[in-house]
């Protein structure tokens, strides 16, 4: 038994709470555990240089954690500059995001997704994927409707989620005290639909098997799946 007292296939208990910001275009506030993440998703009515002059649109993140989001407080990134690892997560929550989004549908406009971590304890990016997903869908439904954009681009749902093997058992969804811990260590981003968008496994000790990975994908798609009907419901499609 983990010491959440979780199945090795449970989540953690999950909550999408929208439109949490008064003044973003789609909002929502993730809690996985005792992991919270805000995400906003805001309307900027331009695209970076690569993208100008083809009609396409463009979808962004950013990342950050607040100070006080770890059991020791840590500097905020304004005032030391952005880690390896922020960079890395969101271009990650990026990547994810568009994989679900026709551009060409967008016009030339972006939209920018922030995801503030308010308290972590694992699995902070995979949350802002998910989280993230729910901002932007809301935001770019407000701009259809208000004919900001040429029509709705959305294709599919994305959500991500952790797995790992803990004491030489495959895991779902780990929690800092796993993850810190865990023999191997893995992400994955999936699509409502089933696909996958990124996969992102590491051996902290011993090398994992093919058979392993495939226990660890099992399990990845049974917590999008449900993770997918969350978001679903909260944003009734």
């Amino acid at each position: 038994m983990r010491t959440s007292q979780r199945q090795p296939n449970e989540l953690r208990p999950v909550s999408l709470e929208v439109n949490v910001n008064a003044y973003a275009e789609g909002s929502c506030l993730i809690k996985c555990g005792n992991t919270h993440v805000i995400c906003t998703a805001s309307l900027e009515e331009k695209v970076p240089n690569w993208v100008k002059g083809t009609g396409a649109g463009w979808v962004t993140a950013e990342y950050g954690m607040l100070p006080r989001s770890t059991s020791v407080r840590m500097d905020r990134e304004a005032k030391k500059g952005q880690t390896g690892r922020t960079h890395e997560i969101q271009r990650l929550i990026g990547r994810s995001l568009r994989a679900v989004v026709d551009l060409k549908a967008m016009g030339e406009v972006s939209i920018k997704v922030d995801c503030d971590v308010l308290q972590a304890d694992g699995g902070t990016r995979t949350a802002s994927i998910t989280g993230g997903f729910v901002a932007l869908y809301l935001a770019l439904q407000k701009l259809s409707q208000n004919k900001i954009i040429k029509k709705f681009p959305i294709i599919d749902t994305v959500s991500a989620i952790s797995c790992g093997i803990c004491n030489g058992e495959p895991v779902l969804d780990l929690d800092y005290e796993e993850d810190s811990t865990a023999g191997t260590d893995s992400n994955f981003v999936i699509t409502g639909s089933g696909k996958l968008v990124e996969i992102q496994g590491t051996a902290e000790h011993a090398p994992f098997t093919p058979e392993e990975f495939l226990k660890l994908l099992a399990l990845a798609q049974k917590g999008t799946a449900e993770l997918t009907q969350l978001q679903k419901k909260v944003l009734g499609c």
